[in-house]
């Protein structure tokens, strides 16, 4: 009988990993399926865009048969359809071709403005997340007292200041009156330009995020607060600390970490108006400059690469809410 009881918990367990290495493969091959019709659409779409790339490099003054030689020489005049396969057979064996534009290679002139983007982006989520999860669950605790209503107001305001806004008052403030910090930002290359550098193109983000992620904490700390599990707690004589970091925290947390990766994401493919007006070297300026180039190899690799991250951001998101999710965790001890 024991055995029997051991044999089944064991298959039921392998049955429950079966079933989420599939719901993964599927959201996997999701995520590919979705990235080749991105860049089908992105390339179809880079063709309607006004210019001419070989009218961009040689100026206003270049003859139709000074043009039409560059598109010869490029590429630009075979037909869209074998320019896409051809970009799409060299992006999946690692050739992403040469900007037109600049006359450099792709892959590295685009990861390395990718880097720069995640830098940024991890840097106002690291900066963010701990302040907006205290400031949440410290104004569920104390609801309705006067320190829940500054939070949440200033939660309110900040959420309705588009950061484009909030970073022009801070580059004409910090930047050209007090020349605390320089209008155009730089990749850090030190400890001290991290902050001298990133501290005006991040605090705008930090201060649009803050909104979204505390109002988010507050009102699932209330909702966990108010729960049965949490009432048995504070009735067995536990206390206020491990009640709230044992109990409410991992519970409250769940749809915070769901908006997190979802900011994150946004984050990391939407900077494009805070890395052009702190002219900082991001994947979202390259991709605006290719874009205005009319450059189409630059500008379907950012994009692609772009959308494959805030994915891949979201997968890992999904991933981590099953492993917090104490329903899913005690199914794996069953």
């Amino acid at each position: 009988m024991t055995e029997t009881s051991g044999e089944l918990a064991r298959t039921f367990r392998r049955s429950i990993v079966a079933s989420r290495l599939k719901s993964i493969s599927m959201r996997l091959a999701t995520i590919a399926v979705s990235l080749l019709i991105l860049s089908i659409a992105v390339f179809s779409l880079v063709q309607l865009v006004p210019g001419d790339l070989a009218a961009t490099i040689l100026g206003p003054y270049a003859t139709s048969e000074q043009l039409a030689a560059l598109n010869k020489s490029l590429g630009t005049d075979q037909p869209p359809l074998y320019r896409y396969l051809t970009w799409l057979s060299g992006f999946l064996r690692g050739d992403w071709g040469q900007s037109m534009l600049l006359g450099v290679p792709v892959f590295p002139l685009v990861m390395g403005h990718l880097t720069n983007s995640l830098l940024m982006a991890f840097s106002a989520i690291l900066a963010v997340v701990p302040v907006s999860i205290a400031a949440g669950m410290l104004a569920a605790v104390h609801q309705g007292k006067l320190i829940d209503r500054i939070i949440s107001v200033s939660g309110l305001v900040l959420l309705g200041i588009p950061e484009f806004v909030s970073g022009v008052i801070l580059l004409v403030l910090f930047g050209v009156y007090l020349k605390w910090f320089p209008v155009q930002s730089q990749v850090p290359t030190s400890i001290f330009d991290f902050f001298y550098y990133l501290t005006l193109p991040v605090l705008p983000l930090v201060l649009l995020l803050f909104g979204y992620f505390s109002r988010m904490m507050r009102s699932s700390t209330i909702e966990v607060l108010e729960s049965n599990y949490v009432r048995s707690a504070v009735l067995k004589g536990l206390s206020t600390r491990e009640v709230l970091f044992n109990h409410v925290f991992r519970n409250a947390a769940l749809p915070t970490i769901s908006v997190v990766t979802g900011q994150a994401g946004y984050l990391i493919g939407g900077l494009v108006i805070i890395e052009t007006l702190f002219s900082y070297p991001g994947i979202g300026n390259l991709a605006y400059q290719a874009a205005q180039g009319h450059d189409v190899e630059v500008l379907t690799a950012s994009v692609v690469v772009i959308a494959t991250v805030v994915m891949m951001v979201t997968f890992v998101g999904d991933v981590l809410m099953i492993w917090l999710n104490p329903r899913a965790r005690q199914e794996d001890r069953s």
